[in-house]
């Protein structure tokens, strides 16, 4: 398959707006001359942040017109605390009493002069209340400037997140969520497809709330400037700007532009995986023996107990507000439906009341990896399921992740072929193309 619409490694094609599919209403999000910026969670609704830091920090509270100029000692661990008095950071206080009702930004001179929970960023950290108004009445005050560290009196909470440009974001994502050792193609190939995922999320999920997406597996794993390489640098330079769209000349929409480890041969679709409306360009595939590479392309038995299984079952419906939270002791579990390929996507697991639960392969894959802790989990949702009188043997597996959108271990032969990044992109979502965002 060739590239469309691609000259020397790039994508010619310059759109003014890029549509976003969703389920619900479409909006626009009108194109750029920079990379946007994406609010990545690190820690959600803690009371307290470890902060490590060097040189000068500008740090803004809102409602204030004026930032405060601090030095963080270098090396110097300094907790970052939220109190009815105002924000505290070792024993300085800023904002008082009404700043403490919102945001705190720290801005460092230099991308990673500050570290969060041992990790160093690029871009600012803001963080933002997650609790009531403080309802404290007073004067602002500011202690003296002292590095003694303790939590604030009162310990508020409050969420910490970093603001980044999403081409600084790559950097880090590509390696999170990649092998280091898979060729520059198929890293070029994440990056373009990371972009896309992440700017969907910022302007479908990320409306109406602080963050745009998570640190780890709940969105793209994003570790911080230590996990950075030169060629994830130069993965995420190099694609700038290009995502994959789909949709006619001038009405690309960006897609939720899904990816897994390895698809196992055959891929599902997200209509399959995560009920979302049917697309054509997240339907399932077949690849054959393509990803075989994978230690996880096959992968061995696995066997839990029925209690066992019940009880995660019951874990997860109850986490989720859903009817299994209530299952009786599992009796069985069987495939229900296989896609047009031959792989499972959905599944009934009967109880010993006779009752029946519809699920689909990776609600299923959820349930019975469910508060696991140091347990057997299942790798992904492609498996055969066999019923004996106190276990269910999960045979047959193929594949690790959900096998929707790009399969990272395909990403990587295609690349071993000589395969250009584009090409692999465009392979992975039949009937998408790559436009140019900003």
């Amino acid at each position: 398959m060739q590239p469309r619409m691609v000259m020397r490694g790039f994508v010619l094609l310059a759109i003014i707006a890029l549509v976003l599919t969703a389920c619900g209403p479409q909006s626009q999000v009108a194109s750029v001359n920079h990379a946007p910026l994406i609010r990545v969670m690190l820690q959600q609704s803690t009371d307290s942040a470890t902060l490590i830091g060097k040189g000068e920090v500008s740090a803004q509270v809102a409602g204030e017109t004026q930032p405060h100029r601090l030095h963080f000692p270098t090396g110097t661990p300094i907790l970052l605390s939220r109190g009815h008095d105002g924000w505290h950071i070792a024993s300085i206080v800023l904002g008082g009493p009404t700043g403490a009702a919102g945001a705190l930004i720290l801005s460092p001179e230099h991308d990673g002069d500050i570290a969060i929970g041992g990790k160093a960023y690029r871009g600012r950290y803001r963080f933002v209340p997650t609790d009531a108004q403080p309802s404290m009445t007073g004067s602002p005050t500011l202690a003296a400037m002292g590095l003694s560290s303790g939590i604030a009196p009162t310990a508020l909470r409050f969420d910490a997140i970093n603001d980044v440009d999403v081409d600084s974001y790559l950097k880090s994502v590509v390696t999170g969520e990649m092998p280091r050792t898979f060729l520059d193609e198929a890293y070029k190939a994440q990056a373009i497809v990371a972009r896309t995922y992440a700017l969907y999320e910022a302007n479908k999920t990320g409306i109406g709330r602080d963050f745009d997406v998570f640190s780890d597996t709940r969105s793209q794993v994003y570790a911080g400037m230590a996990s950075e390489t030169d060629r994830s640098r130069l993965a995420a330079e190099q694609t700038g700007g290009i995502v994959v769209a789909a949709g006619p000349l001038g009405q690309e929409r960006v897609f939720k532009a899904y990816f897994s480890a390895c698809c196992g041969g055959i891929g599902q679709s997200a209509a399959d995986a995560f009920g979302d409306p049917p697309s054509h360009e997240l339907m399932e595939m077949r690849v054959g023996a393509l990803c075989n590479e994978s230690p996880r392309y096959n992968w061995p038995t696995i066997e839990l107990t029925k209690a066992e299984l019940t009880r995660r079952i019951r874990s997860w419906g109850a986490k989720r507000a859903r009817p299994e939270k209530d299952i009786l002791p599992v009796n069985r579990i069987d495939i229900d439906k296989y896609n047009q390929y031959g792989r499972p996507v959905r599944f009934i697991v009967t109880d010993d009341g006779g009752r029946r639960y519809g699920l689909s392969g990776e609600e299923l894959r959820w349930a019975c990896n469910s508060d696991a802790g140091s347990g057997p989990v299942l790798i992904s949702s492609f498996f055969n399921p066999v019923n004996t009188a106190d276990t269910v043997r999960f045979t047959e597996g193929h594949g690790s992740g959900h096998g929707v959108g790009l399969c990272q271990w395909c990403a990587q032969a295609r690349a071993e072929h000589g395969m250009r990044h584009e090409d692999i992109v465009l392979l992975s979502y039949p009937g998408s193309k790559l436009v140019r965002a900003y």
